[in-house]
């Protein structure tokens, strides 16, 4: 089983580029190991407690509960115009996750691993969480990161996050295949011993937060946001579920002999999910094998500089599917971006990426193959006659294609997938220019020639429909229907081959999948 979750997004606000690369991150994954032959489970969903959004509502003069039922919806209905299909939909205010976090917290205290303390400091209302001396920057203050900081004193239930650490590092250290990219490893052990000997605030007292999970054992008491969103993680997966829940069996989603991938932001790999999230498992009985891998991607950026609603340069996903259509985002999100790094938010490159990788090189592909195809041999392909060194180079360059293809999705490199599938489709291209099929056609003799030519364009187009599934799901459809091949869209990776065209198939009738994005009604589009 591959079990893949993306973080919760926090209902405090609307969802941006960044929220729609991750899930369009994680819906590819999701679809190409599907592809791949694995059984997954995808889980998503929202985080809807903590202090902001209780201030929020409070000054909307509404329920917090009805604040976040409105802003789940922005959420889920982009993530329905994506094309994102989770398995799984994790909301923060279900009772089957309180119940969840109300048994670990219970089991914990059972264990010592909690215990009750007054504490005076600064806390950031932003981050709703108490800051350290370390959080402070050269000239003694804390930074704008951190908004509204004030001085509180009361008594918290805290998580002996220190009993842990030392376990943490040595854990990194030994398997460094747990945190993707690489490079974010050495990140992570310099906070771990920045957090050396300091235990984790767990709560807020009920006279401050009422907008919680009130502590099993004292009333006075709500969860701290942080430590009851990242249990979305085990409690969607049926983990201490009582039967008939309606959720996962726990123990084939997470088994003692597997790892989870979760897909976050690098803004939370320190301290909530490296630090937190790793320590907290432990704590709950989590063996080393259990431990799931971080894949922590990079930020869309404008002009170098990090989305936020404070400069005014928040760019609406919502608005650029409505402007370019859901194919062309996708696409651009996954092929623009390393995995793992920062990116600049750029709008002439999505609609080149587009018209180019798609319309100029697939878009012209599929249409030369199914074109000529009608035209010269009444849509019926035969794989032809005796293979020219031309026919065998265009045949190794799908397999190493498909190879490197398989290489880097395997690895969470989306864009150098999609980069290996474009290498093929540029060389089918210039194969059908060396080969000229329009003037093969205007000598009889050169007949058998002619059809293998055209086997090979078609035969490339409907390997291209089940690589590029993963990414353009309705695209790779609307491909296998003009081959008159739907159950090119059932294939697995391991079922590809040469010859899935079988000889006499007769292709359908071409149509535009990717027509061009025109820069004119672009600009005019906003």
């Amino acid at each position: 089983m591959f079990y893949l979750t993306t973080a919760i997004d926090y209902t405090n606000g609307s969802p941006h580029i960044g929220h729609a690369y991750e899930k369009v991150l994680a819906d590819v994954i999701a679809r190409y190991r599907r592809l791949r032959g694995d059984e997954v489970f995808f889980l998503t969903g929202v985080d809807q407690h903590g202090q902001k959004v209780q201030q929020t509502a409070e000054k909307e003069g509404i329920t917090p509960e009805a604040f976040v039922k409105r802003t789940t919806l922005k959420f889920s209905d982009l993530w329905q115009k994506l094309g994102v299909q989770y398995d799984g939909w994790a909301e923060t205010i279900d009772e089957r996750h309180k119940a969840c976090v109300r048994a670990i917290l219970s089991e914990l205290k059972g264990q010592g691993q909690l215990y009750k303390k007054a504490h005076a400091g600064h806390y950031s209302v932003r981050q709703e969480q108490f800051l350290q001396e370390r959080d402070r920057d050269e000239a003694g203050n804390f930074g704008p990161e951190w908004g509204e900081v004030v001085e509180i004193e009361e008594e918290n239930w805290y998580f002996k996050l220190s009993e842990h650490t030392d376990w943490l590092k040595e854990f990194i250290e030994n398997h460094p295949e747990v945190i993707i990219p690489a490079f974010r490893k050495a990140e992570l052990l310099n906070a771990l011993e920045r957090n050396s000997g300091i235990d984790l605030c767990i709560s807020r007292p009920r006279e401050r937060l009422q907008w919680g999970i009130e502590f099993p054992f004292d009333e006075n008491f709500v969860t701290y946001v942080w430590f009851d969103a990242l249990i979305n993680y085990i409690s969607f997966a049926g983990y201490k579920a009582t039967p008939g829940a309606g959720l996962p069996d726990f123990a084939k989603l997470w088994p003692a002999d597997s790892r989870p991938v979760h897909i976050i932001g690098k803004d939370i790999l320190i301290p909530a999910h490296g630090i937190y999230w790793l320590c907290m498992l432990h704590a709950m009985g989590f063996t080393d094998a259990q431990m799931p891998r971080l894949l922590v991607h990079g930020w869309w950026n404008i002009r170098g500089e990090k989305m936020s609603k404070s400069t005014g340069n928040i760019v609406d996903p919502s608005e650029l599917a409505d402007k370019f259509g859901t194919e062309a985002l996708r696409y651009y999100l996954v092929r623009d971006i390393v995995t793992g790094r920062d990116s600049d938010f750029d709008m002439d490159r999505l609609i080149m990426l587009f018209n180019t990788e798609l319309a100029n090189e697939l878009g012209n592909l599929c249409n030369r193959a199914l074109n000529m195809s009608q035209r010269f041999t009444e849509g019926v392909l035969q794989p032809g006659g005796p293979l020219t060194e031309d026919d065998l180079a265009l045949q190794a360059s799908l397999a190493e294609s498909i190879a490197n293809y398989q290489t880097a999705m395997d690895e969470f490199d989306i864009s150098k997938g999609l980069e290996a599938l474009s290498r093929h489709i540029v060389h089918c291209n210039g194969y059908a220019e060396r080969m000229k099929p329009w003037a093969l056609n205007k000598d009889p003799e050169n007949k058998e020639r002619l059809a293998t030519v055209l086997y090979h364009l078609a035969e490339s187009v409907a390997h291209a429909a089940v690589l590029l599934s993963p990414i353009l799901p309705d695209a790779a459809a609307q491909l296998a229907d003009q081959l008159n091949l739907p159950a090119l869209t059932s294939l697995k990776l391991a079922d590809l081959h040469w010859g899935l065209l079988p000889a006499g198939h007769k292709l359908g009738q071409p149509k535009p999948v990717f027509p061009r994005i025109v820069q004119e009604a672009a600009a005019e589009g906003g």
